[in-house]
């Protein structure tokens, strides 16, 4: 990836808020691994949970204000409290709990966007354990926009040093992704994604691939009209606009090591497509970051793992990159701040 690796700049000053995630995956197991990786370099964080669900033996000090948790992070992982009504069976998630891990999101939303917190990032949820409690979203990327007041606006990224992904539709089925997709959404989530590049990732004159939908990205139309259509007029409007853009990409070239270099993220028509190729080159390092909130929000790349839960051996990597991330874009992002009213 021609850009800058992320992960390795400066780190936002302010604590960065860690959700608590379903309590019966793996979350707070690898909240304490990435704390006890973290704890001498940062960035600081707090975990906004209940302690009783952290492992034995792991050091906790409750806190107030997310402001106390830069004095003893080095000593303890600092815990805002949020006590759960269920006691919790790791691998055995129960709807009972599922109003805590809600409102454990949302108050770590406030904390960022009253200036807090550097950024949100957020635990692993089941949204099956979820919508049975009756929420009503999709996922933490549509609830996390409501919670912003910026509803639509919301943009999917997957990140790792080796690349970046943005799916121009999300959590749709295919038949509806393929219903869904016009030049508006093609655009909008460009230039979204373009500002965020600006913005959270320090990049100057950021370069955008897109991807065609069919097989050799339509092959001149023999094979699907959708990049005639919709793809290759989505890319002359925002070339127009002065963007970098190329493609459309036939998306079975467009993620080798030599096209990677030429880009700095890719836009891609559905779900899979843009995912696929993230976790294959590089799960571990992968992190969930979504684009056009006023906050800074990463995640890592996985789920709950119900299967591996409790059991001492999940890995807390991909939490590490997502919260070392954060840090970055949330630094980024002040000093983007700072130039723009320079």
């Amino acid at each position: 990836m021609g850009a800058r690796a992320h992960g390795a700049g400066a780190m936002s000053a302010l604590p960065l808020a860690l959700t608590m995630g379903d309590p019966a995956g793996i979350g707070p197991e690898i909240t304490a691994g990435a704390w006890k990786r973290l704890r001498a370099e940062g960035p600081v964080f707090a975990w906004l949970g209940d302690p009783a669900c952290l492992p034995a033996g792991m050091p906790v000090q409750e806190i107030e204000e997310i402001g106390d948790a830069s004095a003893v992070f080095a000593e303890a992982l600092p815990v805002l409290p949020m006590r759960l009504p269920v006691p919790v069976r790791a691998g055995e998630p129960d709807p009972a709990n599922a109003q805590t891990v809600i409102d454990s999101i949302a108050r770590a939303v406030g904390l960022a966007r009253a200036g807090a917190a550097g950024g949100v990032v957020t635990n692993p949820i089941s949204k099956a354990v979820l919508r049975r409690a009756g929420f009503p979203h999709p996922g933490h990327t549509e609830f996390l926009a409501e919670l912003c007041h910026v509803p639509g606006r919301e943009v999917m990224m997957l990140a790792s040093p080796m690349l970046r992904v943005v799916p121009v539709t999300i959590h749709v089925s295919l038949r509806d992704a393929l219903d869904m997709l016009d030049e508006a959404m093609i655009v909008e989530t460009a230039r979204t994604t373009a500002q965020a590049l600006k913005r959270d990732f320090g990049i100057a004159s950021p370069r955008l691939a897109i991807a065609g939908l069919n097989p050799h990205a339509g092959e001149g139309g023999m094979m699907g009209r959708e990049e005639i259509e919709t793809i290759i007029p989505s890319i002359e409007r925002l070339r127009a606009e002065g963007l970098d853009v190329q493609g459309p990409m036939p998306p079975d070239t467009m993620f080798t090591q030599t096209a990677r270099e030429r880009y700095d993220a890719a836009l891609c028509m559905y779900h899979d497509q843009a995912l696929i190729p993230l976790k294959t080159l590089d799960m571990a390092n992968g992190v969930n970051v979504t684009l056009g909130l006023p906050i800074v929000r990463t995640s890592p790349d996985h789920g709950t793992a119900f299967d591996i839960a409790g059991k001492g051996v999940a890995e807390p990597q991909s939490l590490v990159a997502a919260l070392r991330l954060a840090g970055e874009l949330a630094h980024n992002r002040q000093v983007f701040g700072k130039g723009e009213g320079a």
